[in-house]
């Protein structure tokens, strides 16, 4: 029996290699979800007008093209097992909301979960993962978030290897993305079941709170990723969970902070806010398309901490052509300036200077000796030796 299971995993990991050479998720996926700003209150409605506002406010333009339904789209199964949309909500059906987002160049994106019941007591796909995935297949489904609720006596590794295969053998290349909050530590087992795998708990739109119920604020998102970068590359990602840019309880600076992080650390873009509303200056950060270029730079590494002093710390990423990304971060809420310890940044000799936020070049590495951090702040640089940064 065991040796039938080590057969079975081999055509896995054989058919999920085949899916990343078909280019999926080379890079990390850039798009949409819905469940940080609306939850459960979604429907056919919004998530057409989510993806005319990609198109009108620049988000296909800048890169983001998975528009993903999460919890609450299902209500049933019929008859024969196959999961139903909720007819109120959904009234033209999965099929034809997915058939609008492609007419609109975009790629569609649902949720399901590896339980009996998902997070919200809708079905789940325990039981039904052939079934589910050749549905989602057969309705143009791009990307899969696979949650871990209702999971009682559930093997994580078996459950996501066997909705993995299902995947793979219902004829669509279909996006991967496993939500089991880290609990596992599937990075260890996952690269070639899922292409991105959820590193920690749930994220708030906060700074670095905890709440009673496991949500926990970015800052505290971003620590748990310490030392996973060893196990992120082209089409398989650690995932820090989606952005919470422009859900309005941090400040503009502090969205930026998280920003830049999450494209330092190769982390998947998945903005959660209200696109169709959404200000400018949530706008000016998630279309920045220097910070865009150093999330889906094609050497595709993680960044990592190489510095840290208390409050200030100093991360580095390595890019293409021998380049850097370097961030410098304070934790204080307090304004300080920093001696700027390039060496620490691995730097040798002198480098060009961009600030990703100002969108122009500042000077070299020698030249700059200390940089001015506000309160809760981050510099973020991409540093290059020749050629035009």
């Amino acid at each position: 029996m065991k040796n039938i299971f080590i057969g079975v995993l081999l055509l896995i990991q054989i058919s999920v290699m085949a899916q990343k050479s078909q280019g999926l998720v080379l890079t990390p996926p850039m798009g949409w979800n819905s469940w940080n700003k609306f939850g459960c209150e979604i429907s056919e409605k919004l998530i057409k007008e989510t993806a005319d506002a990609f198109v009108n406010q620049g988000l296909k333009e800048a890169g983001y093209e998975y528009i993903v339904i999460d919890d609450c789209w299902q209500m049933s199964r019929d008859k024969d097992g196959k999961i139903v949309a909720d007819p109120e909500r959904f009234p033209s059906g999965i099929k034809a909301l997915a058939d609008y987002i492609h007419s609109k160049g975009l790629k569609f994106g649902i949720y399901s979960c590896a339980g009996r019941l998902t997070c919200q007591n809708r079905p789940g796909s325990h039981g039904y993962e052939v079934l589910d995935a050749n549905t989602y297949a057969g309705w143009g489904v791009d990307y899969l978030k696979y949650d871990w609720c209702n999971t009682e006596g559930i093997d994580p590794e078996t459950a996501y290897t066997s909705m993995s295969a299902a995947l793979a053998s219902s004829g669509r290349p279909i996006v991967f993305s496993m939500c089991e909050w880290g609990f596992s530590r599937p990075w260890n087992w996952a690269q070639n079941v899922g292409h991105l795998w959820r590193t920690t708990v749930d994220i708030q739109d906060c700074w670095d709170c905890r709440n009673d119920w496991w949500g926990v604020g970015w800052v505290g998102i971003m620590d748990m990723q310490e030392g996973l970068e060893k196990y992120a590359g082209p089409g398989h990602w650690n995932d820090p969970d989606m952005l919470e840019v422009g859900n309005g309880k941090m400040k503009y600076h502090e969205y930026i902070s998280h920003f830049s992080f999450w494209c330092l650390l190769a982390a998947p873009l998945m903005a959660g806010n209200d696109i169709r509303t959404m200000s400018d200056s949530t706008k000016t950060i998630l279309l920045n398309h220097d910070a865009i270029a150093i999330n889906q730079d094609k050497a595709g590494l993680q960044g990592k901490k190489v510095y840290d002093d208390g409050d200030f710390e100093i991360y580095c990423k390595p890019l293409q052509n021998e380049d850097l990304a370097v961030i410098f971060f304070n934790r204080n809420n307090q304004h300080f300036d920093f001696p700027a310890l390039w060496e620490k940044a691995g730097i040798k000799g002198n480098m060009k200077v961009f600030d990703i936020w100002k969108h122009e070049r500042i000077g070299t590495t020698k030249g700059i000796k200390t940089v001015s951090l506000d309160g809760h702040s981050v510099l973020f640089y991409r540093l290059s030796r020749k050629g035009k940064v």
